[in-house]
């Protein structure tokens, strides 16, 4: 049988008023106390959860773990005291159909920023060495396997004399393919599936875009690649920008 009691109604415009009101169906206090005490059980269940950590992160942390392991073992196959430079190499589109970027303009206003709806567009190879400060870079028509062969042997001039270079980068196919002729001061370390985020050559194409990229419109493909090389060779020319952008502590390496 239910219980019985007294609830007290709020009228809008009158009195409150005390009505007689029944407690059937309701929890006792002793289901009451169960629920609750299994309500705390389950948020306290829910907390772990939210602060587990991903399994994604978890790898990419592994991964980072293992980067001086694998560059240890790559030394291994090097002739003994051969130096080793690390390197980041990545792509970018540069194209009429251009990205915008925030502008700084009088508050209150609203800037125009120019948009173009051609199509024609270059690929920028560029490849940072952040110890140091140095960068090699072409740009050309398309991204596939024979421009990944032309840079590759950019890098390779690029690399110091007597010097080994260790190129990271992720598994694009024309990256991964067997017709890669690897120059012999090279090296290529793949990084783990789905984490640009481990590649800083993505944080140099964020600056340069920002800088020196965006809203404009290129009159022709010849205008593209002006505006790509005139914004990596002010890249170049800016003393300690590459190493301030692209520097990770988990990829210092001895020398």
């Amino acid at each position: 049988m239910g219980r019985v009691g007294m609830i007290l109604i709020l009228f809008a415009g009158g009195a409150p008023t005390w009505r007689r009101w029944s407690g059937i169906g309701l929890p006792s206090p002793a289901t009451r106390r169960r629920s609750a005490g299994c309500c705390g059980n389950s948020a306290s269940r829910t907390s772990a959860r939210d602060r587990a950590i991903p399994r994604r992160t978890i790898q990419r942390r592994q991964s980072l773990k293992s980067f001086a392991v694998r560059v240890s073992e790559l030394r291994q196959e090097l002739p003994p005291g051969t130096p080793v430079e690390i390197w980041f190499h990545d792509e970018a589109r540069v194209g009429q159909k251009n990205g915008l970027v925030y502008q700084w303009a009088k508050r209150g206003s609203r800037p125009r920023q120019p948009h173009d709806q051609r199509t024609a567009w270059a690929y920028l190879f560029g490849a940072v060495c952040p110890a140091r400060d140095e960068g090699a870079a072409l740009v050309l028509p398309r991204a596939d396997t024979e421009a990944m062969q032309v840079h590759l042997q950019e890098i390779s001039r690029t690399v110091a004399s007597g010097a080994h270079g260790i190129v990271v980068m992720d598994k694009a196919g024309w990256h991964t393919t067997p017709a890669l002729q690897v120059p012999a001061n090279l090296s290529l370390l793949p990084l783990p599936p789905r984490s640009p985020e481990l590649n800083p050559q993505e944080n140099v194409w964020q600056f340069l875009r920002q800088s020196y990229l965006s809203n404009r419109v290129f009159d022709s493909y010849e205008a593209i690649l002006e505006a790509c090389c005139n914004a990596w060779n002010a890249l170049l020319a800016e003393a300690g920008r590459i190493t301030s952008i692209a520097t990770r502590t988990w990829a210092s390496i001895a020398p």
